[in-house]
């Protein structure tokens, strides 16, 4: 009996209530999910729409690194803000949309720049012919390595990506030079790759002669984690202590390099123009090949004292230091300075002044002509 009574329980709770097993209600259309977005939508005239909705911002604007400028975004009935631009000259380009005085990314693209705080979507623009930084059909490519490691000097694991030309796995026995590559303030490790595209820059160069074959290494610049600003004023000197005892030794050892400094560049844009500097210079026992990008070169005088007190002694001239910023860049006046403070100090160098303002379309355009110019023999 007691069975019995126990296995009609057990029947009994697995009965459902009659409106449970009543059919369920069709959502109300007001509730359905709206049609996704098409933002950026890159016209065939290479003009470009842009596309948010927001319907209770009050106002949005778009800029980009095509020219600069910030458009405003009108809103439709549906609570869409969108603007069409150009015609924009084919390249990749970061933007952004600015709501209500917040800058944030375009939530309908998926391409987003790698960034210290994301805040910059990516614009492809194709034309009819590729870009140094597009992948040509036929091109034999290389390869591009994370690396996690442990910075002993700084005491905390970091990062950098390591890219290898295709020739390296071809010829097994070859060493090759090698070259530092740095970003700026805003970006970290990746951002070279995913965004500056230096590895397909480097492929495309290799490929068609205008480039030796090389290793670059691309490291996280932000060796000063503190927010505040006297300890941010260490960045360059922990970051310098980092490279020099833990990167340098840890690629060095890992991969098959030509270590001596006619083997050796390093070249950085912005805070890493001038992370290249200043380490180039003072160590120029270590690096043959020095450039800087767009340069944040402050105080030159106290920053590079250890260069000029060696300059007329040293056994170890430069092969090249090339120095290259665009006319309406906001860091003009200070590479300006720069430049001026070199030739009174009697130090061989090249200093560029080109078309474009703070932005990675130059940097790109800088890659491709400082690459070329390095590791070539003395005559």
């Amino acid at each position: 009996m007691k069975f019995a009574a126990l296995a009609a329980t057990a029947t009994l709770s697995f009965t459902l209530p009659a409106t449970l097993l009543m059919p369920l209600a069709t959502p109300a259309r007001a509730q359905e999910r709206p049609v996704p977005l098409i933002s950026p939508e890159v016209h065939a005239d290479r003009t470009v729409t842009f596309r948010l909705r927001a319907p209770d911002a009050k106002s949005v604007t778009v800029s980009g690194e095509w020219d600069g400028k910030r458009y405003e975004m009108p809103k439709d009935q549906n609570g869409v803000w969108s603007t069409t631009t150009g015609p924009i000259a084919p390249d990749l380009y970061g933007y952004s949309f600015t709501v209500d005085g917040v800058t944030m990314i375009d939530p309908a693209n998926t391409r987003v720049k790698p960034m210290r705080s994301a805040t910059t979507s990516v614009l492809n623009v194709p034309g009819q012919k590729p870009t140094p930084c597009e992948p040509v059909p036929g091109v034999a490519r290389g390869t591009v390595l994370l690396h996690d490691y442990d910075s002993r000097s700084l005491g905390r694991a970091r990062r950098l990506r390591v890219y290898t030309p295709a020739a390296y796995e071809r010829q097994t026995r070859a060493r090759f030079p090698i070259l530092y590559l740095f970003h700026g303030s805003g970006d970290n490790e990746a951002t070279w790759t995913e965004f500056g595209r230096a590895h397909v820059i480097l492929d495309n160069l290799i490929a068609t002669g205008k480039a030796r074959p090389m290793i670059v290494v691309m490291t996280d610049g932000h060796a000063a984690t503190s927010s505040s600003p006297a300890l941010r004023g260490t960045n360059t000197a922990d970051f310098e202590r980092d490279l020099l005892q833990d990167v340098m030794p840890l690629v060095e050892s890992r991969y098959r390099v030509r270590a001596d400094r006619e083997n050796r560049a390093i070249v950085g844009l912005s805070m890493g123009g001038n992370q290249s500097l200043v380490i180039g210079l003072n160590h120029h026992d270590l690096f043959a090949w020095v450039g800087g990008m767009s340069s944040a070169i402050r105080e030159p005088e106290t920053a590079l004292s250890k260069y000029f007190d060696t300059l007329h002694t040293s056994r170890n001239p430069l092969r090249l230091l090339w120095i290259a910023i665009g006319k309406d860049d906001f860091l003009l006046k200070e590479n300006q300075y720069f430049n001026t403070l070199l030739k009174s100090r009697n130090v061989p160098h090249e200093y560029i002044e080109t078309e474009g303002n703070h932005s990675w379309p130059v940097w790109r355009r800088y890659l491709t002509v400082f690459a070329p110019r390095l590791f070539v023999p003395k005559r």
